[in-house]
């Protein structure tokens, strides 16, 4: 939205250029241009690599690249606003043809009329010189005049990964028009990663076997007032222990909540208008409940935060009364929030990657008091830009969390977090760019995301140009090209490796010797998924720590489990769960290549329990437990679950005691609240 102007200039200047009309006097191409399709009048395709309907003419093209690309075909042009195309990709013979890919609405250029979106077409895929690929574009929709794009990228050819990707498709995973696939997430509460495809009316859900594959489930739906042309998000916001979805369109948001056995979803639109962009589900006031924040593109950002009983109150920052300061400005242009803590205080501070100059990005500092601050110039984070996402992890492991502010145009930016919790000053992030690598990567992509894809202990990144940035553990980052770019990311055969699912195409990573751990976390005073939860592990290779978050890059919505690799290392000393509640969950030499499933508050001592905060006694209690405060702090309410995550008994704490004679024998989770609304939490035996 930032560039129309100069890119509609640059179109008009292209000369119209007639195709023919049909594959055998298809169009000659053998360079990247701008090309013009005056009317869709030729020779129908009979075969759809991509979508499905009727389709009567075609106009063909036959593209020969002169040395090896990564080649974009695309109508997602300034030019083209509000225009509805798709296009197959053909290799072999125009007696013989053979699919190859193909699309609709992967375009991401938004309509000026009403904010809807347009339906555009974008495609990358790699080339081999002196193949012939036949590009048709197709009258499905409209048989008027357009422009495309080839844009040839030179392939960085690499001789051997750390790992490979082999791909597999899926026929169970539905496709084509109207089909979201976005989003890999646990749906039936089994800690599998399966992959989930929406449409207006319909959830598919492609659960993982235990013993590999999928088995696919169709979930019929009311129809969805909004659709996730923007972002998807998952989370279980009602704690039915089964995963809903969040949907963002240029029009609004829809919550798809699940019934309470995983077997049916429930629409709701609370109908404010938000041209949402990145979706997150989060614990925003920290009351063990779910909410719900979004981006908004030309306007102030919102949330809506959980009220404990299936219902959202909707606020507008800087607008609606109360509301938390988000993100206020007026000009939007807000694009890929990310949740993450970035100071270790334990409260979650928002980051925002923007898509132009004013504002620039915007980091919001949690106060831990109900309130927020922009801080985004004293860290040294405001910067101006078509950024649209970020990525955030701890990639040289000193114990912060540091940020690949990504670029959709324009130059990448690295920066680590120079966090010194010996003193209350705020450390700016230092830009350290220069030499990593990423100064001399120059594709540019609206999606980065950072996990550790080849087990190595290190957090790679992933962006532009279908290849993986891997960390060399030395604040360098190498390259490696696939054929593929970013989408949705999850363990998708069980094997401790990070896969990817991108349409009907999952690609599994093929792994190495390298060791890993994966933690999987139910909550119990915190919201069930552990959304907001720090995870660290420790042992010879040090330390390593990841933030449990729903919504990462811009649009896709990754797996909800924690993936930690550790190279070579043969142990893993301990492993800390922080939890938003505030409990401390601690796990003693656990074993390597294994999936750990942790319950809040399931390793605490039984014995009487002393923290900073404050000790109870006695444990175990007959009817009445007594609160010490080891920091002067003042507790009003108290809220106690049982370890199902079922709340039992809300009550006031009187005398520093808190009466729980009417419980059951059993253990249980005790949550304080203090004068300021700030959370502690321990666990207790009732006899």
């Amino acid at each position: 939205m930032k560039k129309i102007t100069l890119l509609l200039i640059v179109l008009l200047s292209v000369p119209f250029v007639h195709s023919q009309n049909s594959c055998t006097q298809a169009l000659p191409i053998t360079s990247a241009g701008t090309f013009v399709v005056d009317v869709i009048n030729g020779a129908p395709t009979t075969v759809a690599c991509f979508g499905s309907g009727t389709v009567t003419a075609a106009e063909w093209y036959a593209y020969t690249p002169t040395q090896n690309y990564t080649t974009t075909v695309t109508t997602d042009l300034a030019i083209n606003i509000c225009r509805d195309t798709r296009f197959q990709v053909y290799t072999g013979t125009c007696a013989n043809l053979s699919c190859l890919t193909g699309d609709d609405d992967s375009g991401v250029i938004a309509c000026n009329s009403g904010n809807n979106n347009s339906y555009l077409s974008t495609k990358t895929f790699n080339v081999t010189a002196g193949t012939t690929y036949y590009i048709a574009f197709e009258n499905r929709y409209e048989s008027t005049g357009f422009s495309f794009q080839i844009i040839e990228t030179p392939v960085v050819v690499v001789p051997t990964g750390p790992v490979s990707f082999t791909n597999q498709t899926v026929n169970t995973i539905p496709t084509g028009g109207g089909l979201y696939n976005l989003c890999v997430v646990d749906m039936n509460g089994d800690y599998l990663d399966d992959v989930v495809s929406v449409s207006s009316t319909n959830i598919t859900v492609n659960y993982q076997n235990t013993g590999g594959g999928f088995t696919a489930a169709n979930y019929p739906t009311t129809a969805a007032d909004f659709l996730p042309g923007w972002s998807i998000a998952a989370g279980d916001y009602n704690k039915d222990g089964y995963n809903d979805l969040l949907y963002g369109s240029g029009q609004g948001l829809t919550f798809m909540k699940s019934n309470g056995t995983g077997t049916g979803y429930t629409e709701d639109s609370p109908g404010q208008y938000i041209f949402c962009q990145r979706t997150n589900f989060i614990d925003i006031n920290n009351d063990g409940q779910l909410d719900a924040f979004s981006c908004h593109d030309v306007d102030p950002n919102v949330y809506y935060l959980n009220d404990g009983d299936g219902t959202f109150t909707y606020y507008q920052s800087g607008t609606t009364p109360g509301a938390y300061s988000l993100g206020v400005s007026a000009n939007g242009g807000n694009y890929g929030s990310i949740w993450i803590d970035y100071d270790n205080d334990r409260d979650m501070d928002l980051f925002i990657a923007k898509c132009g100059s004013v504002p620039p990005d915007e980091l919001h500092r949690n106060n831990g008091n109900g309130t927020f601050s922009d801080i985004s110039v004293e860290m040294n984070l405001y910067d101006a830009g078509q950024s649209w996402s970020s990525a955030w992890a701890d990639y040289d492991n000193d114990g912060d969390m540091d940020v690949l502010v990504g670029a959709s145009s324009g130059a990448h930016k690295l920066k680590r977090n120079n966090l010194d919790l010996t003193n209350s000053t705020e450390e700016p992030f230092t830009d350290v760019t220069a030499g990593s690598g990423w100064d001399t990567n120059t594709s540019t992509n609206i999606e980065h995301i950072g996990y550790d894809f080849d087990n190595d202990g290190f957090i790679d990144f992933m962006g532009g140009g279908n290849k993986i940035m891997y960390n060399q553990g030395d604040g360098t980052f190498v390259p490696f090209s696939y054929g593929f770019g970013v989408s949705a990311v999850g363990d998708l055969n069980n094997d401790g490796f990070l896969d990817f699912q991108s349409g009907s195409t999952i690609r599994l990573n093929s792994g190495n010797t390298n060791k890993w751990i994966k933690i999987n976390l139910q909550g119990i005073a915190s919201n069930r998924n552990g959304i907001g939860a720090r995870v660290e592990i420790y042992g010879a290779f040090g330390k390593q720590i990841r933030d449990v978050r729903s919504g990462e890059g811009f649009k896709y919505m990754s797996t909800l489990n924690t993936h930690f690799g550790i190279g070579q290392a043969t142990a893993i000393t301990q492993v800390i769960i922080r939890w938003p509640s505030g409990i401390v969950d601690t796990i003693n030499n656990p074993t390597v290549n294994q999936t750990l499933l942790v319950v809040e508050g399931s390793t605490l001592s039984t014995e009487t329990f002393s923290s900073s905060d404050f000790t109870i006694y006695p444990i175990p209690t007959k009817g009445v437990l007594n609160i010490k405060s080891n920091m002067s702090i003042t507790f009003e309410t108290a809220q106690i679950y049982d370890l199902s995550g079922r709340k039992v008994l809300t009550t006031t704490v009187e005398n520093d005691a808190v009466n729980v004679q009417t419980l059951s024998s059993g253990t249980y989770i005790l949550t304080l609240k203090n004068t300021d609304g700030k959370e502690h939490s321990q666990k207790f035996i009732k006899e």
